[in-house]
C-alpha cells in the first residue's frame, strides 16, 4: 500500500517535471534560434546557461507542487471556514488583509517602486538623497498594497451579492482613462505598469483560491462564473491609486 502510493507520488512528480520542460522549452527555442539562426554567434558560457536552465525546472517543478500542497489549499479552506462562520466584518477583512499582505511582500513590485524612486528623483519629483527616495518607495509601495486589498474587499462583495462582473470591469477602465488625463504624466507609466507587478508568484493562488473557495461555498454561486475574477480587480485598482497617489504627491510636493 505504502510502496503503491510513493509510486504514484513519484510518478505524479515526474508529470509535473514533464509539464515544467515543456513549459520552457518555447523560451529556450526562441533563444536559440535567434542567437544560432539570426545573429549566428555561439552560445556563451553554454555549460552556465544549461546549468541554470536546470536550476530554473527544479525551481518552477517546486514552485508548481508547493502551490498545489499549501497555497491553493489553504487559501480554499479560509475561504470556505470563514463563509460558514457567517461573519461578513471577518470575511471582508481577510479579503482586505491577504491582498495586502501578499502585494508588499511581491518582489516585483519591491523592484519597481525602488526603480521608479530613482526615476523619480532624477525628473525631480522628489529629492535626490536616499532617505527620500526610499521615502518615495514606501509609500508607493503602500498604495499598491491597499490598492489591492480594497480592490479584493470588492471582489469578494461581489461575489456574496453576485454581481456581474463586466460592469464594474468596465467602470474601472474607465476611470482609468479619465485619471490618465488628469494625473502626473511621471506617474502615469508607473501606474498603469503597477497593474502587472500586482498579480505575480504570491498573489495569484491566494486570491484565485479565496475566490473559487468562496464561489464554490455560497450557495447558488457557479465558481466558473463568481470564482475567478479578483485578479482583474487586483490589476485594475492599483493603476487608480497610483495615479491618485501621484497627483495628491504633486499637490503637496
Amino acid at each position: 500500500m505504502t510502496r503503491s502510493k510513493t509510486q504514484k507520488e513519484l510518478l505524479r512528480f515526474l508529470g509535473l517535471v514533464t509539464g515544467s520542460v515543456r513549459d520552457l522549452a518555447p523560451i529556450v527555442i526562441v533563444v536559440a534560434f535567434f542567437q544560432l539562426v539570426v545573429l549566428q554567434q555561439p552560445i556563451p558560457n553554454l555549460a552556465g546557461i544549461l546549468l541554470g536552465l536546470v536550476f530554473v525546472l527544479i525551481g518552477l517543478t517546486l514552485f508548481i507542487q508547493g502551490l498545489e500542497l499549501a497555497l491553493f489549499p489553504i487559501g480554499e479552506a479560509m475561504a470556505d471556514a470563514l463563509a460558514h462562520k457567517g461573519s461578513l466584518f471577518w470575511l471582508l477583512a481577510f479579503a482586505f488583509a491577504l491582498g495586502f499582505g501578499t502585494t508588499a511582500a511581491e518582489p516585483a513590485l519591491i523592484a519597481v517602486v525602488a526603480e521608479a524612486a530613482k526615476v523619480a528623483a532624477a525628473a525631480g519629483v522628489v529629492e535626490a538623497s536616499p532617505a527620500a527616495q526610499a521615502n518615495y518607495a514606501f509609500y508607493l509601495r503602500g498604495t499598491v498594497a491597499f490598492s489591492v486589498g480594497a480592490a479584493l474587499v470588492l471582489g469578494v462583495f461581489r461575489i456574496l451579492k453576485g454581481w456581474p462582473i463586466q460592469y464594474l470591469i468596465i467602470g474601472g477602465y474607465l476611470a482609468v482613462v479619465v485619471l490618465t488625463f488628469f494625473a502626473p504624466a511621471n506617474i502615469v507609466g508607473i501606474a498603469y505598469d503597477s497593474g502587472g507587478v500586482t498579480t505575480s508568484t504570491i498573489t495569484v493562488p491566494l486570491v484565485t483560491a479565496l475566490g473559487v473557495g468562496l464561489a464554490t461555498t455560497i450557495r447558488g454561486r457557479n465558481p466558473m462564473i463568481d470564482g475567478f475574477g479578483l485578479i482583474a480587480f487586483a490589476s485594475l485598482s492599483p493603476m487608480i491609486f497610483v495615479m491618485l497617489f501621484g497627483m495628491l504627491w504633486s499637490g503637496l510636493s
